[in-house]
């Protein structure tokens, strides 16, 4: 009756619906509800554990899975450092290896397992989706090979870039939700950005949209991998972040800096514990970051911005001397209307956003999903 009220339909409608879904794992009748008057309801519930989704994150020294169910909980994960850039065949043997471990650990088997989400550090043009950005990872020669998942495991495969994957994960499950207009800016070894224009991911005409990272801040500064001089990139990235820590770090000989192995993860952490060298490369981080997303909000007036990616971690220590920035290089009304805060999502955020690719295809054509959940 409740279904009936909200779609306005007619009560034996919404019955004539319903049926043939009960003969599915993926809807069942949970007992009657409270009466409000007259007969007691029906309730029908949605079996989130029908099918499992898994998400992969393809970082340039990373790989991340995720195994989720139908509500994007997560079941089982698996996160490992590695040189993606340089070895794309040992990349594919460790996506289908922890692909294999989540679906173990989660219980799911291979008739129960939906699709596969993967997300790439690179442009996806969506009419050429097995490419690959020559300038995004080189050594895999333009290809990712990533449709081998589809054969190994015999379900369908989604591609798409990771920011734009991290929004994805934001709008369904996180701090967007309920907003049509934001952006997504991942801050790793490369930066992106993905943006929600009117409710969708804009992709722009070939799929190139949301490269922030290569938004030129300083037209007279170091080189960049893409051909220009003093993208956000290389002040904010991870290697940027790197060669501060070598040009300063004599001016700060108490920082433990110089007992770690330098990598992005050992600044995040020294900037947890306000070691002062990595407070002051965090705080140099946040005004170029601010510089980037005052000119963003003052073209798009996007209603939030939201970080992901390792810098997020940091939260205020990011974010404050971030928002500095941008008051003062943006209209009031823009910055007013506008949010800035961290993913609450965590680091599975943008493979979560990968599995929830595959859901968002399965509902939106669901017949594939219904005939799949009636042969079972």
């Amino acid at each position: 009756a409740e279904i009936a009220r909200q779609a306005s339909l007619s009560r034996s409608t919404v019955s004539e619906i319903v049926a043939p879904w009960l003969d599915t794992p993926l809807v069942r009748e949970a007992g009657e509800g409270e009466s409000q008057g007259g007969r007691r309801p029906i309730v029908l519930e949605f079996q989130d554990d029908a099918f499992g989704i898994l998400g992969v994150d393809v970082g340039a020294t990373h790989v991340s899975v995720v195994l989720t169910d139908l509500r994007g909980h997560v079941l089982a994960s698996r996160h490992r450092e590695y040189p993606v850039q340089t070895d794309p065949d040992g990349t594919r043997a460790l996506i289908v290896e922890q692909c294999t471990q989540c679906l173990a650990e989660g219980g799911v088997s291979g008739d129960r397992l939906l699709g596969i989400g993967v997300a790439i550090p690179s442009p996806v043009d969506p009419r050429h989706p097995e490419r690959l950005h020559p300038l995004a990872l080189p050594e895999w020669k333009g290809r990712h090979g990533l449709e081998m998942l589809g054969t190994h495991f015999g379900v369908p495969v989604r591609i798409d870039n990771d920011a734009n994957l991290g929004a994805l994960a934001e709008h369904w499950w996180g701090a967007a939700q309920g907003l049509d207009d934001f952006t997504f800016i991942k801050v790793a070894t490369g930066i992106g950005s993905g943006h929600f224009i009117a409710g969708h991911i804009y992709r722009g005409a070939s799929g190139v949209a949301g490269e922030i990272g290569h938004l030129t801040i300083d037209p007279r500064g170091k080189p960049c991998g893409c051909g220009n001089r003093g993208c956000l990139v290389t002040f904010v990235g991870s290697d940027a972040l790197m060669d501060r820590v070598r040009e300063v770090w004599h001016d700060f000989p108490a920082s433990v800096l110089h007992s770690r192995p330098l990598t992005s993860s050992s600044i995040e952490e020294a900037a947890l514990a306000d070691d002062p060298l990595a407070v002051q490369i965090v705080f140099e981080a946040a005004e170029y970051l601010g510089i980037a997303v005052a000119g963003m909000l003052n073209m798009m007036n996007p209603a939030a911005i939201i970080f992901g990616g390792g810098l997020a971690r940091l939260g205020d220590r990011l974010l404050v001397p971030l928002r500095e920035t941008v008051m003062r290089r943006t209209f009031v009304s823009a910055v007013a209307s506008s949010e800035i805060h961290t993913s609450g999502l965590g680091p599975r955020s943008v493979a979560i956003g990968a599995a929830t690719l595959m859901l968002d295809a399965a509902l939106r054509d669901f017949l594939p999903l219904a005939l799949e959940a009636e042969r079972l």
